[in-house]
């Protein structure tokens, strides 16, 4: 037998809008990887010959997806840092 109210769950604050709002900022180039660097970070030369400091995606090291050098690669990077990014695609040749 219970008294009172019965518990009420309590609601987490969705943090998926801003996290999709992250994503729709970004924008997304190709590029060649030029070199692998120290954990896990590889330089990738992108067109008019820019280098952006780029790392493997979350879903692709999940999916144990490698990269090496000279593949052609899809970098998604913020517009606030042009420099650096993370590499989401990797091209099947």
């Amino acid at each position: 037998m219970q008294r009172g109210r019965p518990p009420t769950r309590r609601r987490r604050y969705d943090v998926t809008k801003e996290r999709n709002s992250d994503l729709k900022d970004a924008v997304e180039v190709d590029g060649v990887i030029s070199s692998s660097l120290s954990n896990g970070f590889y330089n990738v030369e992108i067109a008019g010959g820019h280098t952006v400091l780029a790392r493997l995606a979350g879903k692709m090291s999940k999916g144990h997806i490698r990269v090496q050098v000279m593949d052609k690669v899809r970098v998604q990077m913020s517009v606030y840092d042009l420099t650096r990014g993370r590499i989401v695609w990797r091209f099947r040749e």
